[in-house]
């Protein structure tokens, strides 16, 4: 049982009973991110985020916001994507006043002093080498890269180490008052909640202050010849002397809103979301090309993305890369079974069932729904929808998104020119 409320501020607050637990999860949630900012500020969304945990004025230093929190046993942390930045405290319920106290606290209080923003500096840059020098984890963002060419939504969420170092407290703080304003957020309130807890978020998220202002509307992207300006490559390639090739190949996707969603969602099941999908068994099980192979789908507000993404064996690449695009064509062309639909169904149920047992899932699930959907459904409502997916919907799905004059290649590699990797895409 969800309700939700808009505050005198203009912020949204929504409270979600969850039955059997005795936990609460406190989730604010900001429509800002890295597609937010101009070429010069890209990374200080995230910066931003880290610079929340560095001290308040009642909690100076980073220690006694930790170990307050350490004290109850939370779990506690933030997150920064494309399009927003979410914060988050998960306590025993009977501590839901200092969850609650903590985050409007970092929220309205953070210091953003100086000398800890010259030493997050460095833990960032840290942060970016590691992404970097990992394969694996960097691959992705390298077929955003490609995909999105020079547009915001294909930039580095932590950013680039030689922007981030020249970031200063009053660049922060500008950006800051610009994205976090109660109506660009929301807070979720999820678990074991009652009616003194209720008054006291009212009260205490509240306090984020009076302001018609609206967020700065952020660039839209319109997938072009060649990219969104014509500069863009079909190919984005990083040379690294590594045993594996690590490469994403995908297409443009579906908007947050797209009435193909849940068919686009169980396409990306049956093709690579499990172990028992289509990529699974031919690439690792039959052929043994890969140990790891997937899909997965990336949606924004007005586009996004369907890739699969592999680690394989350089000398057989090739073959694994034909593999996955005859799977592409044949899904393209005989659609799916009745059979393999109803186990995506089946399985998108279940593993819907065992999230929401945690306040944690509720809380992100409302808070997305509020920021970035037109309409806030509930988790039965939209089990509906996937029920109600027929396999010509699917297909259909796959012909819309795999046009493979728009596709797109990631390859991080011992590759020093396209010529390879271009041969892989022969069809």
């Amino acid at each position: 049982m969800w309700h939700q409320q808009k505050l005198a501020n203009g912020l949204r607050l929504i409270t979600v009973s969850v039955a059997g637990t005795k936990a609460i999860t406190v989730l604010a949630l900001f429509g800002v991110g890295s597609r937010s900012e101009t070429l010069k500020e890209n990374g200080i969304s995230h910066f931003i985020e880290h610079m929340m945990f560095k001290g308040t004025e009642r909690r100076p230093t980073t220690l006694d916001l930790s170990r307050e929190l350490d004290s109850v046993g939370a779990e506690f942390n933030a997150y920064t994507s494309r399009d927003h930045t979410g914060y988050y405290i998960k306590v025993d319920a009977q501590h839901s006043l200092l969850a609650l106290d903590m985050l409007s606290d970092m929220l309205t209080h953070s210091k953003f002093d100086s000398g800890e923003l010259d030493r997050e500096k460095g833990v960032i840059v840290e942060e970016i080498n590691m992404y970097q020098d990992n394969p694996t984890m960097y691959v992705e963002q390298l077929f955003e890269e490609t995909l999105f060419a020079n547009h915001p939504l294909g930039r580095d969420i932590a950013g680039e180490a030689a922007i981030v170092k020249k970031f200063d407290r009053p660049m922060l703080l500008d950006y800051r008052d610009k994205f976090y304003i109660p109506r660009n957020g929301i807070v979720v309130l999820a678990g074991r909640i009652d009616n003194k807890t209720k008054r006291a978020a009212v009260e205490y998220f509240g306090k984020l202050g009076l302001s018609k202002k609206q967020a700065p509307a952020y660039e839209k992207f319109k997938f072009g010849p060649g990219g969104q300006t014509g500069k863009g490559k079909k190919i984005g390639l990083k040379f690294k002397e590594t045993d594996q090739t690590h490469l994403v190949l995908g297409f443009p996707g579906l908007a947050y809103d797209d009435a193909a969603g849940p068919a686009t969602s169980l396409l990306n099941l049956i093709l690579g979301g499990t172990m028992s999908s289509r990529l699974f068994i031919e690439i690792r099980e039959r052929r043994g090309l890969a140990y790891m192979i997937r899909s997965d789908l990336n949606r924004y507000h007005e586009t996004g993305n369907f890739l699969i993404q592999a680690g394989l064996d350089s000398r057989r690449t090739a073959e694994a890369v034909k593999v996955i695009l005859d799977e592409l064509v044949k899904i393209k062309k005989d659609g799916v079974t009745k059979e393999e639909l109803q186990r995506a169904k089946d399985n998108l149920r279940g593993h819907m069932v065992l999230s929401f047992e945690n306040s944690s899932a509720q809380a992100e699930w409302y808070a997305k729904q509020a920021l970035l959907m037109k309409k806030v459904e509930t988790p039965e409502e939209r089990l509906k929808k996937f029920t109600a997916v027929k396999a010509e919907e699917i297909q259909k799905a796959a012909n819309q998104i795999f046009d493979f004059k728009k596709l797109r290649l990631a390859v991080i590699g011992p590759y020093k020119t396209e010529e390879t990797p271009a041969g892989w895409l022969k069809i």
